[in-house]
């Protein structure tokens, strides 16, 4: 008995049209579409692919979930700086508590899961003496294993030695006995880069200790002279860590000399690092303290694709003190890389798309049970576009996500009309 068919959708990179069907939550065949002939008794559900392009889930490699929805909560962030909006954070702190952190972060994935992501790393901030953020987290991340594959990143928001003394690093290990799956720093954020270089040290220690993976906010800053990658990559390569190691922000090699950033992409490649951008929170966070030109932050993306290195793509924020705007969609920082990182050749503006999708389930560790291909969880997108060019030019909203071969959200076919010349059209944006 098959659970679902889908008759007759495209698949990314292969020609004519094809059937999936699925048993058991994982798919069984995967076969040229043939509608003359095609036996459909013995399915349960089956489901009209025309038009319609099957891909992977999209996959969130970098969220705060902690922190969703809590814009203006107590202040706006009117700087629009990073540090302005760490300090509103602290102050909304004192008020956290495990349903209100359920409640913001189960509307954040709901509309997440809406808009086709399936896999997702969340950080949430241990410098909370309560750890409420986690604790809730932890309460979620079983809630939602059926849909959603939820890592949790123990990230030190304060720091690990420059918060109340080096409490930082008992509460993030501490995290980690609850049960956190990655260890996060924040090395740039520390008071002198004696201390960050410690925290990094400390990180890579608790990594080996809990056999975790490893997501440093990394030189998320304007300084040019803020160099901890350098530090993460070394002891990616020395501890054989290597692409279990990922390096997120990276908005100071925006301002690196060349010579520099060529010797430094040639370590990164050694160490096979992983490297998550976040083009809309660093379009707005960064180069807030410039005059003209106006740097903006974003780390070198289409460089280090070019060297090889393994980049994704975050949203990092849905309207929170560090970003007022956003509801999660993973097209909107693919979106805005390709703008601002000049990613527009055909290729690369088709490349997005495996920033949102493949190269994040490598940076998350999940490619073994990631993709469309038989004998694999019967987990994809069903979009109403013509290719991924399409897709990234027109970002419509899945028709159907599915989840080991369930239908978990759907958006039904949209329709516009437009009056012209006294005649009511309807709009297909198309070509």
């Amino acid at each position: 008995m098959i659970d679902l068919l889908v008759k007759g959708v495209r698949l990314d990179g292969r020609e004519h049209t094809w059937d999936i069907a699925v048993a058991d939550g994982r798919i069984v065949t995967i076969r040229p579409s043939d509608r003359q002939t095609e036996d459909t008794r013995d399915v349960r559900n089956v489901i009209d692919g025309t038009d319609l392009l099957a891909l992977p889930p999209y996959v969130e490699p970098h969220i705060h979930l902690d922190a969703v929805l809590t814009a203006g909560e107590p202040r706006w962030n009117e700087s629009g700086t990073l540090w302005e909006g760490i300090q509103c954070w602290s102050e909304r702190k004192p008020k956290l508590n495990i349903e209100d952190v359920k409640r913001r972060a189960t509307v954040a994935l709901r509309w997440m899961l809406a808009q086709g992501i399936q896999y997702v790393r969340t950080h949430v901030d241990v410098t909370e003496p309560n750890l409420s953020g986690l604790k809730a987290l932890l309460e979620i991340k079983e809630k939602v294993a059926p849909k959603i594959s939820l890592q949790i990143v123990a990230f030190p928001q304060e720091g690990i030695y420059s918060y109340e003394r080096g409490r930082g690093a008992e509460l993030l290990e501490e995290a980690l006995r609850m049960g956190a799956d990655v260890v996060g720093a924040i090395p740039h954020f520390e008071y002198i880069r004696e201390y960050g270089v410690q925290s990094i040290d400390f990180c890579f220690a608790m990594a080996e200790k809990y056999d975790r993976r490893i997501d440093a906010h990394c030189d998320e800053i304007d300084d040019e002279q803020s160099r901890f990658v350098e530090v993460v990559a070394a002891r990616a390569l020395e501890t054989d860590m290597k692409d279990r190691v990922t390096a997120s922000h990276l908005t100071a090699m925006h301002s690196y000399n060349g010579a520099y950033a060529y010797k430094l992409f040639a370590l990164m490649k050694k160490a096979d690092i992983n490297v998550v951008a976040n083009p809309l929170t660093n379009m707005t966070l960064q180069g807030r303290f410039d005059a003209y030109p106006k740097r903006r932050g974003i780390t070198r993306i289409k460089e280090l694709l070019e060297a090889g290195i393994n980049v994704s793509l975050g949203n990092d924020c849905i309207m929170d003190p560090w970003y007022s705007l956003g509801t999660g969609n993973p097209l909107h920082p693919a979106f805005m890389a390709i703008h601002a990182g000049h990613l527009t050749g055909r290729r690369e503006v088709m490349a997005a798309v495996d920033m949102i999708t493949w190269r994040g389930a490598r940076a998350l560790g999940v490619e073994d049970a990631y993709g469309i291909d038989v004998g694999k969880p019967a987990n994809f997108n069903l979009l109403p576009v013509e290719d991924t060019w399409d897709l990234m030019r027109r970002m419509p909203l899945p028709r159907y996500v599915i989840s080991r071969g369930q239908v978990v959200a759907e958006t039904p076919v949209p329709r516009t009309t437009v009056r012209w010349d006294d005649t009511v059209h309807e709009i297909d944006f198309r070509r």
